[in-house]
């Protein structure tokens, strides 16, 4: 076939301009403020789409590839909360969170007051408060996130409202889970570690044993979890063995739940396995030869736990290569979910009581 010169300039033109287009990452910090018992500012790092080139940049052990300070991109898809593990760092998935900003999403990666890599007190207030602040914090980032002027106007909403979804990894599936209407029950954590303790003995050992009343009842999560505005939740290798049944089997937000093949970490039958056999509107994909830790970067320095580093995977398990794979498939059950009902920006957006709080920006870190 032959092509005039004018037509390959104009085809050389329009490949530039489809390339010029392409989103990269952005990358900024911000402070949004704490719950109203626990009024620690939350740090959170948002991960954009935007047109400004991106460069690589150690943060600890983790490495973001992102345009620091880079202008967004006037629309984003749609915000996405990301939850990280126990005693976890909101850098721990970069990769994911650049992938979904590339693929036009803005995503909101908090550190947990309380259950971070710099301070693990949250726990040691018993499981009630822990299993409760989780969630509330991200419902925070959420409220903050669709009030604060920099930003509310650029995520896209429909008749529904904004579109939001979560993403968490282990007890970040748990919080993300909780978000979509799971319901933590302390007594039914009580009963699987008197009888599961030695097949799932790391979760046994952190959670200990849940706070009793004065009564001696099994403390409970102290109101509602769910947030109404998430629609759609991804929960990487959960940890699921503390949710009810009934509260599993109510759950519509469509969910995703990823199972690490040998993960010893949350034992897959007691938790992912759970919450797929109870919640009806939920989708599992297994991870052949995986360990838990398949789902976060790959950080710099040894990062030891009681199941190990964070860092070793098993023999013959391309962590580089799943990561690749999940930063495409990620986006594309977002974009199947959140963007299947139209785009009406002048829809009026669901919501959440709470205070009417903004962000704070701050020095990338």
């Amino acid at each position: 076939m032959r092509i005039s010169q004018r037509g390959l300039l104009l085809a050389l033109g329009l490949s530039l301009s489809i390339n010029v287009l392409a989103s990269q990452a952005g990358f900024r910090t911000v402070s949004v403020p704490g719950l109203p018992a626990e009024p620690e500012p939350i740090p959170v790092a948002l991960f954009y789409p935007t047109q400004a080139p991106e460069r690589s940049i150690a943060m600890g052990p983790f490495t973001v590839h992102a345009a620091i300070g880079g202008t967004p991109d006037a629309q984003v898809k749609g915000l996405i909360v990301l939850s990280h593990g126990h005693g976890g760092s909101e850098l721990a998935h970069a990769s994911l969170a650049e992938a979904l900003a590339r693929h036009g999403y803005l995503v909101a990666a908090l550190r947990h007051p309380g259950d971070n890599w710099q301070d693990s007190s949250l726990l040691g207030n018993g499981p009630a408060r822990y299993f409760t602040a989780r969630p509330q914090q991200a419902s925070r980032v959420i409220d903050a996130l669709l009030q604060d002027p920099s930003w509310k106007d650029r995520i896209a909403r429909d008749a529904k409202g904004p579109r939001v979804g979560a993403v968490g990894h282990s007890a970040g599936g748990y919080t993300v889970l909780a978000l979509a209407g799971g319901e933590p029950e302390l007594q039914r954590l009580t009963t699987h570690c008197a009888n599961n303790r030695a097949d799932d003995p790391i979760l046994c050992s952190l959670t200990g044993k849940p706070a009793m009343t004065k009564a001696g009842a099994t403390d409970q999560a102290e109101q509602t979890l769910t947030d109404s505005r998430v629609r759609a939740v991804v929960a990487l290798a959960p940890l699921g063995a503390v949710l009810s049944a009934r509260s599993l089997t109510s759950i519509k937000t469509p969910t995703l739940v990823y199972e690490a093949d040998l993960d010893r970490y949350l034992i897959p039958r007691f938790h992912a396995e759970w919450i797929v056999k109870n919640a009806p509107n939920t989708e599992l994909r297994r991870v052949p030869n995986a360990s838990h830790w398949a789902f976060m970067d790959t950080p710099s320095m040894p990062i030891s736990t009681p199941d190990g580093d964070v860092g070793a995977d098993p023999t013959g398990f391309d962590r580089a290569a799943f990561l690749k794979q999940l930063g495409n498939d990620i986006p594309a059950y977002f974009d199947a979910i959140l963007n299947s009902s139209g785009d009406d920006r002048n829809a009026r957006p669901l919501s959440k009581p709470h205070a009417n709080e903004g962000v704070t920006a701050s020095a990338p870190g």
